[in-house]
């Protein structure tokens, strides 16, 4: 059997083939190839609003890019301890990620404006004081490699004590939950033993008796299941921090514009959702407490009257350390 060279259109129509081929295969992997996938940590429960806000968050930024840009929800510490998620967004670890920006007062007491006892103890004030915040925060986060995004409200803060408290003398003794550096402080002037202990951590120090008295939102204590050890919850309405979601500027940077711009309006959207989120659920959270077992009950005037002289002392403690930056957002507040 003879075997025919192969004509030059024979040859031709062959290429052609090959260059279709090559094409199509080309063509198939662009999709997986341009998916960009982030990993988001943080630090509460994954049925804290918190948490389910930013699955609302990571679905809306998906819809938006058509599913170029997928965010996966770590919630509960699962993937960084609640002190490491800065740092992990910081230097890539991690593309974003959520955190108690109080946490981080040590590095700049502008983390921590939003703790200071009774400057804002509703949801209002709180918001205000966020606005006069937020420039002097995004500042100090943009000079470590962090975009700020947005924020969310916690409830306002109350007493979780193992015994019936009427004054801060009653607190003596006591191994108080800290994790910054207010609550750390607070429990230095009641003469109370302060312990740290963050958020996921807290359900096993309590039931270990690590601690025996926190100050912290309705939600926390919900999600702690605070009624298993401790019988009294104050409602003193001391504060309302928030938690800080955050992007890598690298990250962000790598973005193709129409991506930037719909991460930056589901943020947007996130915090209004958020925001409201946190109010409506404030008197929820304390009801349910209750239906615990929990009393839930006003401070007495006496543990009012002590807790606001602790404020004036806390207040006095940020001014001096902080930035004239950090002044001038708690004076545009007051104003």
């Amino acid at each position: 059997m003879v075997t025919r060279p192969m004509t030059k259109r024979v040859l031709t129509q062959r290429v052609v083939q090959y260059l279709f081929a090559a094409l199509a295969l080309a063509v198939a992997a662009v999709p997986a190839a341009a998916q960009t996938k982030w990993n988001l940590p943080a630090a509460y429960a994954a049925n804290n609003y918190h948490s389910e806000n930013l699955v609302w968050f990571a679905e809306e930024v998906k819809k938006a890019t058509g599913g170029q840009l997928e965010i996966t929800v770590h919630p509960g510490a699962s993937l960084f301890k609640a002190p490491e998620i800065k740092r992990a967004v910081a230097t890539g670890q991690a593309q974003m990620g959520e955190i108690l920006i109080s946490i981080h007062e040590n590095e700049d007491p502008i983390f921590g404006l939003d703790t200071i006892p009774f400057t804002a103890t509703s949801f209002k004030d709180a918001y205000r004081l966020w606005q006069a915040q937020k420039p002097a925060m995004a500042k100090k986060l943009d000079s470590q490699g962090i975009m700020l995004l947005y924020s969310v409200a916690w409830g306002p803060q109350g007493l979780y004590v193992n015994k019936e408290v009427n004054s801060i003398d009653d607190m003596k003794g006591l191994k108080m939950r800290a994790y910054n550096v207010g609550t750390s402080r607070i429990a230095e002037l009641v003469g109370a033993q302060a312990v740290t202990v963050q958020a996921a951590e807290l359900p096993q120090a309590l039931a270990t008796g690590t601690v025996n008295a926190f100050i912290t939102s309705g939600s926390t204590g919900y999600d702690s299941k605070a009624w298993e050890t401790v019988g009294y919850f104050y409602d003193c309405q001391a504060w309302i921090p928030k938690n800080v979601i955050m992007v890598g500027k690298a990250a962000f940077n790598s973005l193709p514009k129409d991506q930037q711009e719909a991460v930056l309006k589901a943020a947007a959207a996130a915090e209004t959702r958020g925001w409201q989120l946190a109010e409506d659920k404030a008197s929820w959270y304390l009801d349910q407490l209750k239906a615990k077992g929990m009393k839930v009950l006003p401070p007495s005037d006496g543990l009012n009257a002590g807790l606001k002289k602790l404020g004036d002392q806390l207040v006095a403690d940020w001014e001096k350390r902080a930035s004239a930056e950090g002044k001038e957002a708690l004076a545009a507040y007051r104003k």
